[in-house]
């Protein structure tokens, strides 16, 4: 009896020996046919991992019931400051592995203002005191040290006004410790831009005890070379594979108002790609309410209108990604791989009220092998709708902010990235708040961000067009000025998994007091029983899109007048001239005339219009400020008017330009620059602004 136990003991032995040895050890080469097999991710993962983020958020944000939960100098915070061979190194993270680095997001500023790096990056790995990466932070996460393509973008230097971010997404795995050190030669700064300022978030994996992970080396780059260019090639042209599904069930047609179209799928497989192209009279509405539906295995786990899920918003703008591709003639396609055990059940539903025509929409579906890791796609949409940016009683930006919730899930599985549109009601940035993601119950979250734009993966608010395979803007209209943006986040490496929740919150943190759509969508796979608590609102999705400012917040405009930044311009002999927004100057309609770096003798000739001819006194709304000129203003012929629009802080006057008898049709409005203040608080910008015209009848 003991001879039999003993042999048995040994088999087993031999065999848990076996799966170790056999067992796929992880490699920056697995890492990267992982970061293209969308269908590896509609299984929980193995090896198992949790996904974290070390980054530079300020550290005044302790918990929901203290002050400081919103606090926003999330930069220069690191995990300590030690000395190495005589010089500072900031650590950003200090992890026990197996583990991989699969995400890498920052951005600084200099002494002097300037957007680069004076910084040297170093990761040392498996406690090795010999850095297996080091070099200039800009050269390794952009710049080429590592790799170039889409896993290593960001700023170029020629172009400031550009700058996005840095990003590298090559994976840096490591056995057993990852250390990652920042040094520079200036000041790091600790809330006041006295030295230089850094920002970053670092995402990583970390695997179960006993992985076998190979560290990374800086000769596997090039070991690897032909895998990684086949890799960044293969992210970059999207689409699926060809031999990924042969059946493509179609579901095109009319569709008209209140109405639902639906295709049934009655086998075990998978959706591989979804494909659809709207036409309607009001397109930008048709892409709003109208509605992606998909039950599996009878459980309806996608609800979200159209350009959400595409990722594209309801103002289309082309470009691709990984997961989606919006064509320049409006054809919508995303490559989720979308499971299901026995059937499955897509409807497009029209909440518009108009008919919609839904020009082309089908389905690419292949076989699929349903296991215990198999999971279910889930998308949910939701969206604040002129919510004020302040909570009631908020003084400033800071007491304003609040968390909103993205989603909340109950069960296992695995995020993977949102879209989030906004219509901004203000020329403000909207974008300051934190993502705070909590996995399996965490009391604090093991995910806080360092603002929104640097989440989707770009910095300092730019409104530019950005498109690359994990993250995108397909407009940034609306970051800095009232209008509209789009933000896009996609993961693979830097997926999420849990095993029992997941709440994700990002902060509504607005630098004004405004009304503001604000719309996440979010995308992630769970297993079977798991729920989510954002539910389909049909109410919200029907309600008529905002396409300009006063669609979500009344514009101020005095009645009658005859707008500045809507005059002719018939002749301007120096300076720049353009029409200035701003709601906080209290200008009509919101807009100024704007006259800027002229010089003394400089004129601009305006035209305005009269209706009818008569006596009229004229009177405009002039800004004025410390960078703004003495001005001489005359109507046609008549004598001018001097007026000197000095002035410490930025203030209007209703002023009299005289009265004057007016022929029907154009007359002219001459402004000339005569001079500047004498006080030495002025600025020689000389500048000036017109608000308005009111022509009021001489009885």
């Amino acid at each position: 009896m003991r001879t039999r136990c003993t042999l048995w003991v040994c088999l087993i032995g031999w065999l848990m020996w076996c799966g170790q040895v056999h067992a796929q050890t992880v490699s920056l080469g697995t890492l990267l046919d992982e970061m293209i097999d969308r269908a590896g991710l509609a299984r929980f993962p193995s090896p198992a991992y949790t996904c974290r983020q070390a980054s530079s958020y300020d550290r005044g944000t302790v918990a929901p019931d203290q002050p400081g939960w919103y606090a926003n100098m999330d930069r220069s915070h690191f995990v300590r400051m030690e000395e190495q061979d005589g010089r500072k190194e900031f650590v950003l993270m200090d992890e026990e592995g197996p583990g991989a680095v699969v995400r890498f997001w920052a951005t600084w500023h200099g002494p002097g203002g300037g957007p680069f790096s004076n910084g040297t990056l170093r990761f040392y790995l498996d406690d090795n005191p010999q850095p297996a990466i080091e070099g200039p932070a800009a050269s390794i996460l952009d710049g080429g040290a590592l790799c170039t393509g889409p896993l290593s973008e960001g700023v170029s230097p020629e172009t400031e006004e550009a700058q996005r971010g840095h990003n590298l997404y090559l994976p840096i795995p490591y056995a057993r410790h990852c250390k990652i050190t920042y040094q520079t030669d200036v000041l790091v700064d600790a809330g006041a831009y006295k030295g230089e300022a850094l920002y970053y978030q670092v995402n990583y994996r970390t695997y179960a005890s006993g992985t076998a992970v190979k560290t990374f080396a800086m000769d596997q780059l090039q070991q690897v070379q032909q895998q990684l260019d086949s890799v960044q090639q293969r992210l970059l042209k999207s689409g699926i594979d060809a031999a990924a599904g042969d059946d493509r069930p179609s579901f095109a047609g009319p569709l008209a108002a209140g109405t639902t179209r639906a295709l049934k799928i009655d086998k075990p497989g998978a959706i591989r790609q979804l494909t659809l192209k709207l036409a309607a009279d009001n397109l930008p509405q048709a892409m709003r309410s109208t509605i992606v539906a998909i039950t599996f295995d009878g459980h309806q786990a996608v609800w979200c209108p159209v350009e959400a899920l595409f990722g594209c918003g309801y103002l289309s703008h082309a470009h691709r990604t990984w997961c989606t591709d919006v064509s320049d003639d409006g054809l919508l396609s995303c490559f989720w791989v979308m499971p299901f055990a026995k059937n499955c059940r897509i409807e497009l539903i029209n909440l518009s009220g108009k008919p919609v025509d839904v020009v082309e929409a089908y389905a690419v579906v292949g076989p699929w092998t349903w296991d215990d890791r198999s999971m279910h796609f889930h998308a949910t949409w939701r969206q604040l709708t002129k919510e004020r940016s302040f909570k009631e009683g908020a003084t400033t930006p800071e007491t304003g902010a609040r968390d909103v919730n993205y989603v909340e899930v109950q069960g296992q599985g695995v995020y993977v990235g949102d879209t989030l549109t906004v219509f901004n009601g203000a020329d403000a940035w909207w974008g300051e708040g934190d993502e705070k993601v909590y996995v399996d119950g965490e009391s604090f979250p093991s995910h806080v961000g360092t603002g929104t734009e640097d989440y989707y993966g770009y910095a300092w608010c730019r409104p530019e067009f950005f498109a690359s395979p994990f993250h995108a803007q397909p407009t940034g209209a609306g970051n800095i000025t009232a209008g509209y943006s789009v933000n896009s986040r996609y993961r693979a490496l830097d997926a999420i998994p849990f095993t029992t929740s997941l709440k994700f919150d990002m902060e509504l943190w607005h630098w004004a007091d405004t009304n503001v759509n604000y719309a996440p969508a979010t995308f992630w796979y769970a297993r079977p029983g798991a729920a989510g608590n954002v539910a389909p609102d049909p109410a919200t999705a029907a309600k008529p899109v905002a396409l300009k400012r006063s669609d979500i917040v009344e514009v101020f405009q005095v009645p009658d007048a005859v707008e500045g930044e809507g005059l002719k311009t018939v002749e301007v002999t120096g300076g720049k001239l353009e029409k200035q927004t701003g709601s906080q100057f209290h200008w009509s309609n919101e807009a100024q005339l704007w006259w800027i770096d002229g010089k003394v003798g400089d004129r601009l000739v305006l035209e305005f219009p009269v209706e009818q001819a008569g006596r009229y006194e004229i009177v405009a709304n002039l800004t004025k400020a410390i960078d703004y000129a003495i001005v001489k203003i005359s109507v046609n012929d008549q004598p001018p008017r001097e007026f000197d629009r000095f002035h410490e802080g930025v203030a209007c006057d209703v002023l009299s330009l005289g009265e004057f008898d007016l022929p029907s049709g154009a007359n002219r409005l001459t402004v000339e620059i005569v001079g500047m203040n004498p006080s030495e608080k002025a600025v020689q910008r000389f500048m000036f602004g017109l608000d308005y015209l009111q022509l009021n009848a001489v009885r």
